[in-house]
């Protein structure tokens, strides 16, 4: 089952005298994170609305909430983890959101009954995502999330196939 809310960001600290916070993003880039106009609070019924949003660098952006007018205000949003609907986040029609691929079943493209585990945890490595790949024992693996690896991603069914390159699952044979 899809979340309807999606974490996003995470408030850092306060910028300026204004109202203004940083936020560290947690989406593709801080454009994604600007583009948003409707936030929540994590584990709060607080609403966000953003009056304006810019990036401030490679990882974080300058948001202004709607009621946050000083630095002691914006105070009050540190540490604080922001949440989006899945309809607000603005994505490419073949992206997926790593919260969806978490806990989906990885099989072998070429025999689909072969099943390898589950992803775990998904890392950014720069050049392109790593899963974690977590089997019935425990055992953890990393596969690159490469066209000549990952096959096919299918949210409806739940499973990712894969064409495991050598060495990714050598040591079970």
């Amino acid at each position: 089952m899809q979340k309807e809310f999606l974490e996003i960001g995470k408030i850092v600290a306060p910028h300026g005298i204004k109202g203004e916070v940083k936020a560290e993003c947690w989406c593709d880039s801080p454009l994604v994170l600007c583009e948003i106009k409707n936030m929540l609070i994590k584990d709060s019924a607080e609403k966000l609305i953003v009056e304006r949003a810019r990036p401030n660098s490679k990882n974080q952006a300058v948001i202004k909430f709607t009621g946050y007018n000083t630095a002691d205000e914006a105070e009050k949003l540190r540490q604080k983890v922001i949440l989006a609907s899945r309809n607000d986040i603005p994505k490419d029609e073949n992206a997926f959101f790593i919260q969806d691929i978490i806990g989906m079943t990885v099989c072998d493209n070429d025999a689909t009954d072969k099943i390898y585990g589950k992803i775990t945890d998904v890392f950014a490595t720069g050049a392109n995502d790593v899963y974690e790949i977590t089997n019935d024992t425990g055992k953890k693996y990393l596969i690159p999330v490469i066209d000549d690896v990952v096959k096919e991603i299918d949210i409806g069914k739940n499973t990712v196939l894969i064409y495991p390159m050598k060495g990714l699952f050598d040591d079970d044979n």
